[in-house]
This record gives structure tokens, sequence and C-alpha cells, in this order.
């Protein structure tokens, strides 16, 4: 397990899936889902090369079939330490013999923590070293103890966007994409959590791709968490239902899952990444805690 640390927060990241196991503040409060399995037995995967499921999890291409589970392999992998210093690491995860198997595609997938005060500044980086365009998706699925304190219930916290604004939602049909369905949804105010809301799995807000703020508060105190989404397009906000997990994911993604309609071509999946060869595709997020 990796430890970086400064005045403010304390954080433990798994070479195992290059996952954020666990960030806590100076006086010991846990924000991150310590992964009882009774609710959900992980912390914040990293998904890759799928975020979601495909049809049958499976695809199809340059005429072979392939198999993938949900939100791919990258999660229950082990990452190898590039750089790693007292507030920064570095992981990488590379191609081999194991993953061309089910993913036809030479790539290197690194992944950097690094804490700035109050903050962890989180970016991926995937780069193509094939001889061909590369396909992909990639995707943040952290967890965060909601409530957070002793004195709040699930119920005392709520979502904030910013900016406040209209924004439109994908709807789910489990577990595959509808974006032929896609509504409207008024975010200009504070959505209020309750378990009820994720009866049909994720919500998933569609962004504009540019700077979005999304808050995990309370009525009660001050504590929460600000995710800062830099460039994603969407994001999913889920809690497992009808059990009542204390916790709630805000997951930036570049990528979904597979539509109600999809014909299982990858290079026909919605929202997929064509990466060309040779080139970076850069994504970032940063998680504020208060």
């Amino acid at each position: 397990m990796i430890k970086l640390q400064n005045q403010y927060l304390t954080v433990h990241v798994n070479e195992l899936g290059a996952e954020l196991t666990s960030v806590k503040n100076e006086d010991g409060l846990e924000y991150i889902w310590q992964a009882d399995p009774n609710y959900w037995n992980r912390h914040a995967p990293i998904l890759f090369p799928i975020v979601g499921r495909l049809k049958n999890n499976q695809y199809e291409y340059a005429n072979q079939d392939y198999s993938l589970t949900q939100h791919g392999f990258a999660r229950d992998m082990k990452f190898s330490v590039v750089s790693n210093d007292e507030k920064t690491v570095v992981l990488e995860l590379t191609s081999s013999e194991d993953t061309l198997k089910v993913y036809p595609f030479k790539f290197t997938l690194l992944v950097k923590y690094q804490l700035d005060e109050h903050k962890l500044d989180v970016s991926y980086q995937v780069i193509n070293k094939d001889n061909t365009d590369l396909l992909f998706s990639i995707g943040a699925h952290p967890g965060f103890n909601v409530p957070l304190t002793a004195d709040t219930d699930f119920e005392d916290y709520f979502v904030k966007f910013s900016p406040m604004a209209v924004y439109k939602r994908i709807p789910l049909e489990p577990p595959y994409s509808a974006p032929k369905k896609i509504t409207d949804i008024n975010l200009t105010k504070p959505l209020s959590l309750n378990h009820e809301m994720f009866n049909k799995d994720a919500l998933v807000e569609v962004l504009n791709e540019k700077e979005t703020s999304i808050l995990i508060g309370n009525k009660k105190n001050d504590h929460g968490v600000l995710l800062t989404i830099d460039n994603a397009p969407y994001v999913g906000i889920w809690s497992p239902y009808p059990k009542q997990a204390p916790f709630v994911c805000i997951e930036p993604w570049w990528g979904l899952a597979d539509t109600v309609d999809s014909d299982g071509k990858l290079t026909n999946k919605f929202g997929i990444n064509k990466l060309p060869v040779d080139q970076q595709f850069d994504a970032n997020f940063q998680i504020t805690c208060f």
C-alpha cells in the first residue's frame, strides 16, 4: 500500500488496480468508502478499457469476438510504480499477453495522484502503443462516505453542481444506456439525496466538457467533498439500491455502457474514444475534502 501525506490529508493507494483506498483529514475523518462487502467491496476502481457493461459482455473488432466483463480489467490488475515521493505517486499498466486476449490493442495507462493542501489531483493518461487507432473508454468510480459524520444521516446530504444549470440526463435501462431517451434535469438548485433516487441504477448526467464542480455537502455541518472535473463528457452518481448503502459514488466518465440498441461493434460503440498512433489522452479531476 502506498502512502501520501501532507499537513491536511493522508492518502492510501493500492497497487492492485491503482485504486484509491483512503483519504483522511488531520482529525482522522475518512472520506472514502471502506469497501464493506455487504454493500460494495470496492473503494474507487478505475474503469478501463470500458465503462459500464457491454451487451452480453462481448464486442466485435476486426471480425473477431472478444469478451470483457463490466468496467474492464484495469481495476483487477497490478500496476507498477513509476515514481513515488511523499506527496505524489505515478503508477503504470501496460498491455500484455493476457490483456491482448480480451482487448487487442497495445497501450500504456498512467495514473497519477498528487496531494496539494486539501486537494488530491487525479490524472489518467492513455498512450497508444499500437499501429492502429486505440479504441477505449475510461472512468473513475470513487465512493464517498455518506454520512461523513456521526451527527448526520444520508438524507441530510445533497449534491450540488456548478455551474448551476439545466443539464442533460441519459437514462439507463439497466445495465445499458438509452441516449435516445435523453431528458433535461434542472440542477439550478442542490439535488437532495435519498436512497430511492437510485432505483434504476446510476444517474447519468451529460457535462459540457469543460470544468464542472460537484459538491457532496450536508445541512448540519461544513464537512463534504468537492469533485472538480476538467473535461469529462459524463458523470455517474450511484449508490446501490435497494440496499441502504452509506456511501455515494461521483464518477467522471470518458465513455458509457453499451446502448440498448448496440450492434456490438467496438468501432460503432456510443461515446468511444479513438486515439491515433503514438498519441496520448489525458483525463483529470480533483477531490477536495473539507
